[in-house]
C-alpha cells in the first residue's frame, strides 16, 4: 500500500512511485473520477497530439509594444485572475 498526505489546503502529495506509474510531471493534469462511496479512480489526463495543433502560433504585432503597455496588460490579467 502506498499513501499520500492531505494538507490543510486540500492538496495531496502524490508519492514518487505513483507519479512514475502515471507518467506525470510538475503541472500535468490529474483526473479524479468518483466511483462508489469512498472510492476514487485517479488517472493522468493525456492530451491527444491533435490538441496541440496551432498551440505555438502567434501574431506578430504590427508595431512594437511599449513597456508601459505590457505592464498594464499584465496588471489587468492579474486582476482578472484574482477575481475568479
Amino acid at each position: 500500500m502506498i499513501t499520500g498526505t492531505l494538507s490543510s489546503k486540500g492538496q495531496v502529495t502524490i508519492p514518487k512511485k505513483i507519479r512514475e506509474f502515471l507518467k506525470v510531471e510538475t503541472s500535468d493534469k490529474i483526473v479524479f473520477i468518483p466511483l462508489e462511496e469512498g472510492k476514487v479512480l485517479i488517472t493522468s489526463k493525456e492530451n491527444p497530439p491533435k490538441a496541440l495543433f496551432g498551440m505555438l502560433k502567434h501574431r506578430k504585432p504590427t508595431r512594437p509594444v511599449s513597456l508601459k503597455r505590457m505592464e498594464t496588460a499584465i496588471r489587468k490579467r492579474r486582476v482578472k485572475r484574482m477575481s475568479r
